[in-house]
């Protein structure tokens, strides 16, 4: 495996003073992104994560500090883990806000993404009924999206997200997140997964600890359908599955067998579209773990 450009990075702010570790070579990676640099301070406020749309930021602050994102609490673990997240469209500019048990007033930082270019994406040979739904299936869709939107609105007390998340399946590439789909000619919203095409009845394992908080084998255009809770608003969800090894409320680990790659739901072949999501930000998968390389299927 090749890890991505996009590895990565651990980020360390202190008051209003910020050193970009990877400025010392002015040559190093010229076009990569910012969140491409170390940047290093001292040992406060820690962030891991890209700095880019659709980036998962992980940290950590002392026990008994406190920390806003534009302006709105993050909820902070009693040992001073945290998680947030940034949309597709995600603006550039947030403040990060944090006060230290410590201190009487919060420190401020501005937070910088790169912007991100998405593919466009054309599906041929999609069954009509998932393009333009037919009347009767509303409800059912309605119901589907209610169930999905519970299932990740789940605040936990877990921090599974800490962990290195793992590829939960063996296969190829054949979808990344971002980018605009366009079934049978028709533009559909962005695509908000990551997809591993594999045969049917391929593993799927957790790529992190969690608690299973959502099992439906039919839902209408993800078909077999689990989400996983890893913690604070952090889950994953997995689709198109043949088949589903756990039920809800079931503590999993990391690498457990979960279900089974599957062609369920809107689909033209067997696949598994692995969602990440901090409560409604749609999260990018593929910023979280190591991708086979090109042609590759491990």
């Amino acid at each position: 495996m090749n890890r991505r450009s996009s590895t990565l990075k651990k980020l360390l702010f202190v008051g209003w003073v910020l050193l970009l570790g990877a400025s010392a070579n002015a040559n190093a990676n010229a076009s990569a992104s910012a969140s491409a640099q170390d940047e290093v301070l001292a040992n406060e406020l820690q962030l891991t994560g890209e700095l880019t749309q659709g980036s998962l930021i992980r940290g950590t602050l002392p026990v008994g500090s406190e920390i806003k994102l534009n302006g709105k609490n993050i909820k902070i673990s009693s040992a001073g883990d945290f998680v947030f997240g940034f949309g597709r469209d995600a603006k550039l500019n947030h403040v990060v806000e944090y006060r230290l048990p410590t201190q009487s007033a919060f420190q401020k930082k501005t937070l910088t993404l790169s912007a991100r270019e998405y593919d466009i994406q054309r599906i041929e040979g999609v069954a009509k009924k998932y393009v333009s739904p037919p009347a009767e299936v509303t409800k059912r869709i309605q119901a589907d999206n209610r169930k999905i939107a519970k299932a990740r609105a789940t605040v936990s007390d877990l921090t599974a997200f800490q962990s290195d998340f793992i590829l939960p399946s063996k296969g190829r590439i054949s979808g990344v997140y971002g980018s605009q789909r366009v079934f049978n000619g028709q533009p559909r919203r962005p695509h908000f997964g990551l997809d591993v095409a594999a045969p049917i009845g391929t593993a799927v394992v957790a790529p992190a600890d969690g608690v299973i908080t959502l099992v439906h084998n039919d839902m209408y255009y993800s078909g077999g359908t689990l989400i996983m809770d890893h913690g604070m608003g952090v889950s994953s969800t997995f689709i198109h599955l043949s088949k589903i090894h756990v039920k809800e409320g079931e503590v999993v680990k990391q690498g457990q067998l979960i279900a089974d790659i599957g062609a369920t739901g809107r689909v033209t072949g067997p696949h598994l579209d692995w969602r990440i999501n901090w409560f409604k930000e749609r999260l990018d998968p593929a910023l979280l773990v190591e991708l086979p390389s090109a042609g590759s299927v491990d």
